[in-house]
């Protein structure tokens, strides 16, 4: 029986249990496992006992009817509410569905405490010491504000962060791939240039704000020097993924070392009751927000940004594996090129990786552009060179200290209130912690070299 498949309790069923033993139910009964699916005959089961004991003590209490049900199944008392609550509603009942989703140790671990682990891995060459899987391991266990990880799941989380094996002597050391040394300091080099050239950076990011628990763990102006401090010691710009409960804000801002943007706040409420804010922002979203905001930023200014999806929407999309042979064909042709039909799917992707470099632009890219602006992209979990991360702190340190009613438009209030609590001092300081975390992001890769 699959999942869309029903049983009507009121059939008769082999194992029905409207004319039980007394005397059976006496005998002990075997639990079922935890975790294990309760099939449709279990719960044919439960919805005959349920009706004949409520035939036999029409006055029975709910809890002890229950408890009496648990017993006589095996079956947890949830799965008892559950299955008496869905046969009420639907008179019948739903066959389990038994492929069971488990989500992946790399969805558990939110990008706040991976960038932590990072950090934590940089710590170590800052003070010239090679880094092993070992020590990152105890480093991380000996933090109690990270998550408990196994070293196996570990591992997996430290190649998603681009970090390798290098073989140092006796030992491997933990370096990072150097594409992402790379992209890392063609940052720096590029945003070090800018300022010098006198242009206006302009520091960009989305955040959230939840009307009944806004943050559980957020950065101090007056007690953390530095966003690397902050890391290393687990904290984050807020909680490591927002709760479910109650109604939420989804916030995007911008502002440089001067202030925030005057008139560049996006707030609207979240409409998907997801654990992740940022299932709840689109391309069109924030291509709408990016257009209306260009023209409050300063003429030849820079633009920073992570590389979230729809930071990143491409004005051409690129041909994939994916795509059928005429489709790629068709595209190649578009470009000026002459195409032999003949040939087989990998060798025209192969001549798409040739010219890909030419045409691989993102939209808003292109749109800061026309305005004379120009977008800079943050390396992967890289937080610590945002400054917008730490005035977001403030803010939302503003809004959980003085929630009181827990209404999401109060808490609209004091997110606008706490917005203007972050002064220019501020910006600047953010931006002078930032500098300096470029600085040691530099002497991390002269030591790992």
């Amino acid at each position: 029986m699959n999942a869309e498949e029903t049983i009507n309790v009121n059939e008769p069923v082999r194992h029905a249990v409207q004319n039980e033993n007394p005397q059976l139910l006496r005998s002990p009964v075997k639990r079922n496992p935890n975790g294990r699916f309760v099939g449709s005959r279990q719960k044919v089961m439960i919805i005959n006992l349920y009706k004949t004991k409520c035939e036999e003590q029409p006055d029975i209490k709910y809890k002890p009817l229950i408890a009496y049900l648990s017993k006589a199944s095996g079956i947890g008392r949830d799965t008892i509410v559950n299955t008496i609550r869905n046969y009420k509603n639907d008179n019948q009942l739903k066959s389990p569905n038994k492929t069971k989703i488990r989500s992946r140790i790399n969805e558990k671990i939110d990008d706040f405490d991976k960038n932590a682990i990072r950090l934590k891995i940089h710590s170590f060459w800052l003070r010239n010491e090679v880094p092993t899987l070992k020590k990152i391991v105890q480093a991380i266990s000996d933090d109690p504000n990270l998550p408990t990880i196994p070293r196996t799941s570990l591992q997996r989380i430290l190649k998603e962060l681009g970090f390798e094996y290098t073989k140092r002597a006796r030992n491997s050391a933990l370096t990072e791939r150097g594409d992402l040394i790379v992209w890392r300091q063609k940052f720096i080099i590029d945003i070090r240039r800018f300022r010098n050239e006198g242009r206006t950076i302009y520091y960009l990011d989305e955040t959230w704000v939840n009307a009944g628990e806004c943050c559980s763990k957020v950065w101090l102006d007056k007690t953390v020097t530095s966003h690397r401090d902050a890391f290393v010691k687990g904290l984050s710009t807020g909680p490591k993924n927002p709760t479910v409960k109650g109604k939420r804000l989804i916030v995007v801002h911008i502002g440089s070392s001067e202030d925030f943007v005057e008139g560049g706040l996006l707030c609207f409420e979240s409409k998907k009751n997801t654990a992740d804010y940022h299932d709840e922002m689109n391309g069109d979203t924030f291509y709408d927000w990016f257009c209306g905001v260009l023209p409050k930023l300063k003429e030849n200014s820079v633009i920073v940004m992570d590389n979230a999806s729809y930071h990143s929407v491409k004005k051409d999309p690129i041909p994939t594996i994916s795509w059928r042979k005429d489709q790629i064909v068709e595209w190649l042709t578009s470009k000026g090129c002459d195409v032999d039909t003949s040939l087989v799917k990998h060798m025209l992707l192969e001549k798409v990786r040739e010219i890909r470099h030419h045409h691989d632009k993102y939209i808003i890219d292109e749109e800061a552009l026309k305005s004379n602006k120009i977008v800079l992209r943050l390396p992967p979990y890289h937080c610590e060179l945002n400054a917008i991360e730490m005035a977001w702190s403030v803010v939302k340190n503003h809004v959980k200290n003085n929630n009181t009613t827990f209404k999401i438009n109060d808490v609209r209030q004091l997110l606008i209130d706490g917005i203007k609590k972050v002064t220019p001092d501020m910006w600047a300081n953010f931006v002078s912690h930032t500098i300096k975390e470029e600085d040691k992001l530099c002497n991390v890769d002269k030591n790992t070299e």
